[in-house]
C-alpha cells in the first residue's frame, strides 16, 4: 500500500465514522447529590469537547434555580458563570443546553407561570445560549392544581401544552433555539398512551428525552427506538443514566466500560446525553468510552476503549487502578462483576472438589497477591490523580480487604487447614465487607466467604463442597 493509499484508506474511515455518529453526544449533570462545582463543569466541557461529544447538559437535581426555586430570577453571580460556561463551550466545540425542572409546583394553566418559564430560559439565552430543555420527569403522574384539573383532560395534554407555548416564545425571542422535554413517564415499551399522546400534541421540532425499557437500561436497540419514534412521532434523544449511582445505586462505583448499545442505533436515535456521577473524576472513566462509542458505534470495543480511559484518567497509577475497576464492573450495563476474581475462586472450588490443592491455589494466590499490592499502592503512594483515588476510596479499602480475605483462603489450602481454620480466620473479613456497604467483587467473594465460614467446620465435609460449587454455578448462570 502506498502512503497515497493509506491516507485514502483514513480518509474513507474517517468518512464512514461521521456518517455512523450520533448527531448529538453529550453528558449532562443531571444527578441528584451535591451538584458539580464550576471548575468542574468547566474541566468537563473540555474533556467532552477534546473526545468529539457537542453537548453539555445544565441540569443538576438539587440546584434550586433549576427545579424548586425554577421561577426564581438569577444574581449577577450566577449569570456569569453561566456566561464561563457558555465560552468555555464555545471554545471546546461543544454547545450548552440549558434546562429547567418546574413541573414539582408549576401550574400549567396559568400564564403567569409559563411566562416566567419563558423568562427565566430568555435571561440565559441572552448569554449566548441556544438550546434548552423542559424537565418534568420525577414528579407526580397526575395533575394537582385544581386549575389545571378543571382545563385539562389529561396531564400530557398539560405538559404539550406548556412545551408548545415555550417553543414559540423562544422561536420568536432567540433565533436557532431548540428545546427538548423529559416526559413524565420516560421510560419503558415507547409506545405508552402518555407517550402517544404526549408525541402527538407536541409541535413538530420539539425533541424527547427517553431512558429506553428501564430507568437504567442494561440495553438500548434500535428496534425500540423505532417502537418510540413511531409512538411519538420523533426519534429519541437517550438520557442514558450510565454512569450516574444516585439514589439506590450509591453502594456502586460505576467505573466500568460502556456496553449494551446497538452499533446501528444512529439509524433509530438522534442521540445519548449520558448521565454522570456526583463522583467527577470517576465519571471521566466511563465517559471516555461513552465517546468512543458514539464517534463510531460499529468500530467500538468496550475492553480497548476502557483500557485508553483508564491511561488516560489514572495516568501513571493506570494498572493499580484497573486491577480495583475491575472488581467493581456492577452496573445495569455489565453482567460480569469481578471476572478475574470470580474464575480464580471457580478454580479454587473445583480444585478443592477434586483434590488438587495445586489447582485450587496457583490462580488465587497470585491474583490475590496483585489485588493486595494495589490496593496498598492506592491507599499508601503518591498516585497521580489523587481526587479519582478519594473518590473511591470506601471501594478501594474494601478491595484490600477482599485481597487479604482471599491471600488468606490460598494459605490455609496450602497448609491443609481451610476447614478448620478457615471460619475463625475469615469470619471477621466477612462481616467487615458487609459492614461497609459499598459493592465490590458482585456476589462471588461474598458467597466463598459464606460458605467457608458455615461448612467448613461441619462434620460432612462433601457439604462444604458440594454448597461452594452450587453459589458458584448459581452466579454464572445470573
Amino acid at each position: 500500500m502506498t502512503g497515497l493509499d493509506a491516507v485514502r484508506t483514513d480518509e474513507v474511515a474517517a468518512a464512514r465514522a461521521d456518517e455512523e455518529a450520533f448527531a448529538i453526544r453529550g453528558v449532562v449533570e443531571g444527578f441528584y447529590g451535591t451538584p458539580w462545582t464550576h471548575a468542574d463543569r468547566l474541566e468537563m466541557i473540555r474533556f467532552v469537547g477534546e473526545r468529539g461529544m457537542n453537548r453539555f447538559v445544565y441540569s443538576p437535581k438539587d440546584d434550586p434555580f433549576l427545579r424548586r426555586d425554577w421561577a426564581h430570577p438569577y444574581g449577577a453571580a450566577e449569570l456569569a458563570e453561566l456566561a464561563e460556561l457558555v465560552t468555555a463551550c464555545e471554545a471546546a466545540g461543544v454547545e450548552l443546553l440549558f434546562c429547567l425542572s418546574p413541573g414539582l409546583s408549576i401550574r400549567y394553566s396559568d400564564e403567569g407561570d409559563a411566562a416566567r418559564l419563558l423568562d427565566k430560559f430568555a435571561s440565559v439565552a441572552a448569554l449566548g445560549i441556544r438550546h434548552f430543555g423542559l424537565l418534568v420527569d420525577d414528579v407526580p403522574q397526575r395533575l394537582q392544581h385544581d386549575a389545571d384539573i378543571a382545563r385539562y383532560g389529561s396531564i400530557a395534554e398539560a405538559q404539550a401544552t406548556l412545551a408548545n407555548t415555550a417553543f414559540r416564545g423562544l422561536r420568536d425571542r432567540v433565533p436557532g433555539s431548540s428545546l427538548i422535554v423529559c416526559p413524565t413517564q420516560y421510560w419503558g415499551s415507547g409506545d405508552e398512551p402518555y407517550v402517544a399522546e404526549l408525541g402527538r400534541l407536541l409541535a413538530p421540532g420539539i425533541g424527547l428525552f427517553w431512558t429506553g425499557r428501564a430507568i437504567c437500561s442494561a440495553t438500548l436497540d434500535t428496534a425500540d427506538a423505532e417502537v418510540f419514534a413511531r409512538a411519538a412521532g420523533r426519534r429519541p434523544t437517550y438520557w442514558d443514566n450510565y454512569p450516574v449511582n444516585d439514589v439506590a445505586m450509591g453502594h456502586e462505583l460505576h467505573v466500568g466500560p460502556y456496553r449494551g448499545r446497538a452499533a446501528d442505533l444512529p439509524r433509530g436515535a438522534e442521540g445519548i446525553i449520558a448521565n454522570a456521577m456526583e463522583r467527577f473524576e470517576s465519571s471521566k472513566i466511563a465517559i471516555a468510552t461513552i465517546a468512543d462509542y458514539l464517534r463510531a458505534p460499529s468500530e467500538y470495543d468496550p475492553e480497548k476503549s476502557w483500557d485508553a480511559a483508564l491511561r488516560a484518567v489514572a495516568g501513571r497509577d493506570a494498572d493499580a487502578y484497573r486491577d480495583f475497576a475491575d472488581n467493581s464492573r456492577s452496573s445495569c450495563l455489565s453482567q460480569l462483576d469481578a471476572p478475574e476474581v470470580t474464575f480464580a475462586l471457580e478454580e479454587h472450588t473445583f480444585g478443592m472438589l477434586v483434590g488438587d490443592v495445586d489447582r485450587a491455589v496457583r490462580t488465587l494466590r497470585p491474583l490475590a497477591d496483585r489485588l493486595a499490592a494495589s490496593a496498598h499502592h492506592l491507599l499508601h503512594e503518591p498516585v497521580e490523580n489523587q481526587r479519582l483515588v478519594d473518590e473511591g476510596r470506601a471501594w478501594i479499602e474494601a478491595l484490600a480487604v477482599g485481597a487479604r480475605a482471599m491471600q488468606i483462603i490460598a494459605q490455609l489450602t496450602v497448609d491443609g487447614r481451610l476447614e478448620a481454620d478457615g471460619p475463625g480466620a475469615l469470619r471477621p473479613l466477612l462481616e467487615d465487607l458487609r459492614a461497609r456497604r459499598v459493592r465490590i467483587f458482585g456476589d462471588v467473594l461474598d458467597m466463598t466467604l459464606s460458605d467457608i465460614c458455615t461448612y467448613s467446620s461441619s462434620t460432612e465435609p462433601h457439604r462444604e463442597r458440594s454448597s461452594q460449587s452450587r453459589s458458584l454455578t448459581q452466579k454464572e448462570q445470573q
